[in-house]
C-alpha cells in the first residue's frame, strides 16, 4: 500500500477509533459504556464506519442502503457501533438491530428524505387494534430510525437527528399523509428492552420525535428535541428513565406517558422516573437558536409543550416520580386516565412553572373508554404532589382535580404549593356550573373556558389534602379561589390567599368531613356535611 493510500485509510478509520475512544471514557469517568442489562463492552467491540460501505453524507445522495449494510455487518459480528462521522446523511427507514449502537459524531446529520422518486420509506405495518388510538400511536415501520423486538440497542453521540421529509400526522384513521412510503416518527421502538437515547438532538421530528411501545430497561438521557409535535412519548413501558433532556413542542405535548392498546391487550407503564428536565412551548426552532420566541397572539391558540400522563390510558400508570423540571411558556402537568385504566402510586416534587397557558395541574379521572368494550371505569388515586412554584400563569381556568360521579378522585396530597397567576376573573364567572363531559377527549377546557374559582377546582373526589398553599392574583380575581363538589374528606392546612375580605375564599356543594386550619384570610372551620356553602 502506498504512503497516500496509508494515510487516507486512516483519515477514513481516525473518527471511528476517536467514537469507541468517547465510549469508553464514560467508563473510566464512572459511568457505565455498557447497555443496560448486557454484558457486553463497547469499547472492545467492532466499529463499523457508515463511510466504509458507501455512505457519501452530502446531503444529496440517499445513503439509506448503505447505512443499513452498516448495521447488517455489526450484527453479523456479534454486535458493534455503527459510526456517522460528520456529514449529512439523507435518509429513508433505518433499521435498528439487537447488540448494535448508532454513533452520531459531532457534526453529523440524519435527514429524513422527501419520499417521492428517490423512495420511501417502510410502509405502516398491519394492526388490527389500531381503532383504539390514533393512527400515529398504532404503527412503528412507517419511521425514519425503528427496532422491533430488539435487545441491548442504542443510539448517542453529540449529532443531529432532523425529521425535514416525516409528516407531523393527524387524527384517527389514516389520511393521504399516512399512505404507504411517507414517514411519520424520527425514532419509534416496539417490544424492545435493554435501550439507551443519550447526547443527540432531534429537529423536527414529525408526528412523534421518539415513540416507544413496550419498551423495557429503557433510559433517555441528555436529549434535545425542538419539534412540532410529541417529544417524547412512552407508552406501555417498564422501568423508564428520562433525564436531563430539553424538550420544546408547541403544539403537542413534551414528555408524554402513555398505555394504549396497540399492544392487542391493556399494559401498565410502570417504575418510571422522569427528573431534570424542561418542557416549552416555544416556536419550533427557537430552543435550538436560543431565542426562546413565542407564539404572535391567536385568539384560542395556546402552545402546549407539557409533561402528561395519557390520552392513551388502557393500561393506567404506577409507580411514578417526576422531579425537579422546569416548565416554561405552556400547559401544566396533566395526570389523565380515561380509558379504564389505573393510574396511582405517583410522586411529583420539586417544579418550576412560568407563564403556564391553562391549568397549572390537571388531574381527571374520565370514562372515555376507547377500547374494548365491557372494561370497567379505571381509577386515580395515591398522587402526591410537592415544592411547586408557578408564576404568570393564566387565570381563567385555575388548577382541576375532576373525578366523574360515582368514580371519585381519590387520596390526593398537594404540599407547599405557590401559584401565582394573573387574575381578573368576574362574580359572573363564579357562577358558572362546568359541564361533567364524562366520556369527552381530556383536556382543561373540556369543562369551559373558564371556571368559577381561580385556584382549585376539585370534585368528584375523596380524602384530599392541601397544606402550605398560597394563590396568589396579579390583579383582584372576584371568583372564590377553591370550589369543591360532590367531596368526601378535604382537608385545608395553611392556605394563604391574597383575597379582598368582603369575597368568599371557598365554594362548597355537597362536601362532607371539610377541615380549615391556620389558614388567612378564613378562621378554622369544621364541616361535617353541607350542601351548600360559600366561606
Amino acid at each position: 500500500m502506498s504512503m497516500n493510500n496509508s494515510r487516507r485509510k486512516f483519515l477514513e478509520l481516525a473518527p471511528a477509533s476517536l467514537a469507541v475512544a468517547a465510549l469508553g471514557s464514560r467508563q473510566s469517568a464512572g459511568v457505565s459504556s455498557r447497555q443496560p442489562g448486557s454484558s457486553g463492552d463497547q469499547r472492545n467491540q467492532a466499529t463499523h464506519n457508515v463511510r466504509s460501505f458507501g455512505a457519501t453524507g452530502d446531503g444529496k445522495t440517499i445513503d439509506t442502503p448503505a447505512i443499513n449494510k452498516a448495521i447488517e455487518a455489526a450484527t453479523a459480528a456479534g454486535g458493534g457501533v455503527v459510526l456517522f462521522p460528520p456529514g449529512t446523511y439523507l435518509c429513508f427507514s433505518i433499521h435498528l438491530k439487537s447488540k448494535v449502537t448508532l454513533y452520531l459524531d459531532q457534526g453529523a446529520t440524519i435527514v429524513a428524505a422527501d419520499s417521492g422518486p428517490a423512495g420511501q420509506y417502510d410502509p405502516a405495518e398491519p394492526n388490527q387494534w389500531d381503532k383504539f388510538q390514533d393512527y400515529g400511536h398504532s404503527h412503528w415501520h412507517n419511521s425514519l430510525i425503528w427496532g422491533e423486538g430488539l435487545e441491548n440497542v442504542s443510539i448517542v453521540g453529540p449529532g443531529l437527528i432532523w425529521g425535514r421529509g416525516l409528516s407531523r400526522g393527524s387524527g384517527r384513521e389514516a389520511p393521504k399523509a399516512e399512505d404507504p412510503g411517507v414517514g411519520n416518527k424520527a425514532i419509534s421502538l416496539k417490544n424492545c428492552r435493554n435501550v439507551l437515547l443519550r447526547d443527540f438532538t432531534i429537529s423536527h421530528g414529525g408526528h412523534f420525535g421518539i415513540l416507544a411501545l413496550a419498551v423495557d430497561n429503557f433510559t433517555i438521557d441528555n436529549l434535545t428535541i425542538d419539534t412540532n409535535r410529541d417529544g417524547i412519548d412512552i407508552d406501555c413501558c417498564r422501568n423508564v428513565r428520562v433525564s436531563n433532556c430539553s424538550v420544546n413542542s408547541p403544539w403537542d405535548d413534551g414528555i408524554c406517558l402513555k398505555s394504549s392498546f396497540g399492544l392487542g391487550y391493556a399494559r401498565a407503564t410502570e417504575m418510571v422516573t422522569i427528573t431534570n428536565c424542561f418542557v416549552s412551548g416555544f416556536l419550533e426552532g427557537s430552543l435550538l437558536d436560543a431565542t426562546y420566541k413565542r407564539i404572535p397572539p391567536r385568539e384560542n391558540v395556546r402552545p402546549t409543550g407539557r409533561i402528561k400522563f395519557g390520552t392513551e390510558s388502557n393500561g393506567g400508570f404506577k409507580n411514578i416520580t417526576i422531579s425537579n423540571c422546569v416548565f416554561d411558556y405552556c400547559r401544566g402537568l396533566a395526570l389523565e386516565t380515561v380509558d379504564g385504566g389505573l393510574l396511582e402510586d405517583v410522586t411529583i416534587t420539586n417544579i418550576t412553572m412560568r407563564e403556564i397557558t391553562n391549568a397549572p395541574i390537571f388531574l381527571r379521572l374520565g370514562s372515555r373508554m376507547r377500547g374494548p368494550e365491557g372494561v370497567p371505569v379505571g381509577a386515580l388515586r395515591r398522587v402526591i404532589i410537592s415544592n411547586v412554584m408557578c408564576s404568570n400563569s393564566a387565570s381563567s381556568l385555575g388548577s382541576i382535580i375532576s373525578g366523574i360521579p360515582g368514580h371519585e378522585i381519590e387520596d390526593v396530597r398537594l404540599n407547599d404549593i405557590y401559584i401565582e397567576h394573573q387574575g381578573g376573573g368576574s362574580k359572573e364567572d363564579a357562577l358558572g356550573q362546568p359541564p361533567e363531559n364524562a366520556d369527552k377527549y381530556p383536556e382543561p377546557t373540556m369543562f369551559g373556558n373558564t371556571m368559577p374559582s381561580h385556584g382549585f377546582l376539585i370534585r368528584h373526589a375523596r380524602n384530599i389534602q392541601l397544606n402550605n398553599v398560597e394563590i396568589a392574583c396579579a390583579k383582584e380575581d372576584l371568583r372564590p379561589a377553591f370550589f369543591l363538589e360532590d367531596v368526601k374528606g378535604a382537608d385545608f392546612t395553611q392556605i394563604r390567599m391574597r383575597q379582598t375580605t368582603s369575597l368568599p375564599v371557598f365554594s362548597l356543594k355537597r362536601v362532607s368531613e371539610f377541615s380549615l386550619v391556620q389558614s388567612r384570610p378564613s378562621q378554622d372551620v369544621f364541616l361535617q356535611s353541607v350542601e351548600e356553602r360559600k366561606l
